[in-house]
């Protein structure tokens, strides 16, 4: 299974929230720090204002991060910053709302055939209201798995809070499929196996309930998607 490279067992304890300004500014680019680039930009309705908020995820710039390797994998890895932004619109234009430091760069150093985990698929969704940050795992050498996160966030409180995270694995040579869906609204956890990729499987699919053991209150700003978590 490909997983990133530390992992983190979460437990009921609160996190310290980060606070994030309330800024205001007419446009998005406003927020774009000096030297960062924009990688991913979506729009649609966070706080039930028929107002179209933005998320984005920005880039630092810096060549002293793109980084020469000399194993298997690419010849540069491009270990630059990342973070994603949430702005609210209103009237006179944009508002921060949230930010995230934690999400994995484009190159990892310590498993260089690891793929950009934003580099396919869609990395950030907006759809009913409710926000989805998607990380794609694969490996160009030594692991045959794909694997998929995805986080769901919905606007409440006066905060981001994450609701719902979902993963499976693929593996490429069997076609063996894994998945797992938690609601943190319900407590409720689905685990399914027995799906496969290739035709010819008959294997039958399997679907288990389990319940969480401990209750979680997480924010956007306190989840590290460069880490694999663990909950119980």
């Amino acid at each position: 299974m490909i997983k990133p490279i530390f992992m983190l067992i979460l437990t009921s304890s609160f996190l310290p929230h980060l606070a994030v300004a309330n800024t205001q500014a007419t446009t998005y680019q406003s927020f774009i720090p000096k030297n960062w680039k924009v990688l991913e930009k979506v729009q649609g309705d966070l706080n039930h204002d028929q107002q179209a908020d933005m998320a984005l995820i920005i880039e630092d710039t810096d060549s002293k991060n793109i980084i020469r390797n000399e194993n298997l994998g690419s010849a540069e890895l491009n270990t630059n910053k990342r973070k994603l932004l949430i702005l609210f619109k209103n009237n006179q234009g944009y508002r921060l709302v949230a930010t995230n430091a934690y999400l994995p760069p484009e190159g990892d150093i310590e498993s260089p055939c690891l793929a950009d985990p934003i580099g396919e698929n869609d990395p950030l969704e907006i759809k009913n209201g409710l926000l989805k940050v998607n990380l794609h795992y694969w490996l160009s050498c030594g692991s045959w798995y794909v694997t998929n996160h995805s986080y769901t966030f919905r606007y409440q409180d006066q905060a981001f809070k994450l609701i719902g995270y979902d993963h499976n694995d693929f593996h490429r040579a069997s076609g063996a499929i894994t998945e797992q869906s938690i609601n943190f609204l319900t407590g409720k956890i689905k685990n399914t196996s027995g799906a496969n990729e290739f035709e010819e499987s008959t294997q039958p699919i399997t679907i288990k309930w389990d319940k969480l053991k401990k209750s979680y209150s997480l924010q956007l700003e306190q989840v590290k998607f460069n880490e694999y978590y663990e909950f119980k």
